[in-house]
């Protein structure tokens, strides 16, 4: 598939370098310039571009941008063909982005970001640590394949970002629609605790909107405190300790 990778940070330089290898016609940008995505982005294939010509032309648009950001790309998503499936990979976190008044009173993330981009939108790879991405994708069928849930309101959309999710690694799990997607969101048990599928179904299923917010705040807080971030195992062990 033509793909289009805004972001070349963590997130989005696992993605682009994931699916080139797997096949796909990927192009990087980055907001700093093409020179601004690393040759290991590019190693498999990705070809970085200028920012203003990413999205003329493909099929899939997925942004890896910070999330209070998503405004500021809207004018380069209405550049994309109309049936082009635009994927948010994006968390909300106050601290950095800044408090957005709609998801503090209970706006689901996925909702504000489809309202700010003017488009239709499917949310994927977002309950995935980059260092989780980057380090335990497995061949399908392989024992122990972590599972990550892919929510959109279009099913052929979801169908799509679900191929590509198979792509880079890791079993797709169907969640339904965006109003759903905030049993994904950061503090709930599906968030960054590397499950299986059928794990991954019961995280989502017990999934508290009231209580997200807070218990990702605490581990924020906690994380903060520590002298030197934790180890990747570490962070999974936490997150996952706070939903035992």
């Amino acid at each position: 598939m033509k793909i289009s990778v805004i972001g070349a940070g963590a997130i989005g330089g696992n993605l682009a370098r994931l699916l080139s290898a797997a096949g796909h016609d990927v192009l990087v940008a980055d907001a700093r310039g093409p020179e601004a995505v690393s040759a290991e982005v590019l190693a498999a294939g990705a070809r970085a571009v200028e920012l203003a010509a990413a999205a003329e032309g493909r099929e899939v648009i997925i942004l890896s941008i910070p999330f209070g950001r998503q405004p500021e790309v809207a004018d380069l998503v209405a550049t994309a063909p109309r049936e082009a499936v635009i994927v948010d990979t994006g968390n909300y976190y106050p601290f950095i982005a800044g408090n957005i008044r709609a998801v503090d009173d209970g706006q689901v993330e996925s909702l504000w970001s489809a309202e700010q981009l003017g488009r239709p939108i499917v949310k994927a790879w977002n309950a995935a640590l980059a260092a989780t991405q980057q380090t335990k994708g497995l061949p399908a069928g392989s024992p122990g394949r972590i599972a990550i849930p892919v929510a959109a309101d279009s099913a052929e959309a979801r169908s799509t970002v679900m191929r590509l999710v198979e792509d880079t690694g890791f079993d797709a799990f169907d969640a339904g629609v965006l109003a759903d997607s905030w049993r994904q969101q950061p503090g709930t048990p599906a968030y960054c605790t590397e499950l299986n599928l059928e794990q991954l179904a019961r995280a989502l299923a017990m999934a508290d909107k009231d209580k997200a917010p807070e218990t990702r705040d605490r581990l924020m807080r906690h994380f903060a405190s520590l002298p030197e971030w934790p180890s990747h195992e570490d962070t999974v062990a936490t997150n996952r300790a706070e939903h035992s």
